[in-house]
């Protein structure tokens, strides 16, 4: 089993590095005000960049990930990859529908945004913004994806490409910045108590962690 110690201090550094920007702005600027600056100029081929980019952080590119890891990795891999996308899926669920579900998207507020750039061909949500789903997902599958591949060389481009699909849900006026942040936060702190679990704790010993649904791993 690798020490993916250092990994996972790369990414978190590379996270915060993009996280603690996003918070200042939040703190300076109203949220409306905020999300129209961010989205005052848009490029065509940028709008369909993100149109297309977005949908890698969609539920089942996560999933089949995972089937992949399950399929050619060993079992802790598979587990790495789906606990985090799972479990933070779950909990973005639970909070986007009990204590932030009067939380509306930002089509909600359009006459209020004014002169303000919107993707065509977008279909826009209404409700259930905060936290963002796909922000969480990008974030705990490529943290769980730093981890498994196991070279430090991947952390940093893996967390901006995480910070790179969130932009994308503002960029689309999907979610508002917060919502982006909290579902980063969300994912990845799922994401690191998974890893916990897996590689640090007593549990991270199991044998059967190290095995593929064919063979055993040599250790």
């Amino acid at each position: 089993m690798a020490d993916t110690r250092s990994i996972v201090r790369l990414f978190q550094l590379a996270w915060l590095g993009m996280l603690i920007p996003a918070f200042i702005a939040m703190l300076l600027v109203p949220k409306l005000l905020l999300h129209a600056s961010i989205n005052c100029c848009h490029a065509p081929s940028l709008d369909r960049f993100f149109a297309l980019f977005t949908h890698l952080a969609d539920g089942l590119v996560p999933t089949a990930v995972a089937l992949i890891l399950l399929l050619s990795r060993d079992l802790r891999s598979f587990l790495m990859m789906g606990l985090s996308c799972g479990l933070s899926a779950l909990v973005v669920q639970l909070l986007k529908r009990t204590l932030f579900a009067d939380m509306d998207r930002p089509s909600r507020f359009r006459d209020t945004l004014g002169n303000m750039d919107w993707v065509e061909g977008i279909d826009l949500h209404l409700h259930f913004s905060f936290p963002s789903g796909h922000s969480t997902a990008a974030f705990s599958m490529c943290f769980a994806l730093a981890v498994v591949l196991g070279r430090r060389s991947w952390a940093v481009p893996l967390a901006m490409l995480a910070g790179l699909l969130a932009f994308s849900r503002v960029y689309l006026s999907q979610h508002f910045l917060q919502d982006i942040a909290a579902g980063s936060i969300l994912g990845t702190l799922t994401a690191m108590a998974v890893h916990h679990v897996l590689y640090r704790s007593p549990f991270a010993r199991k044998a059967w962690l190290a095995r593929t649904l064919f063979r055993r791993q040599n250790q």
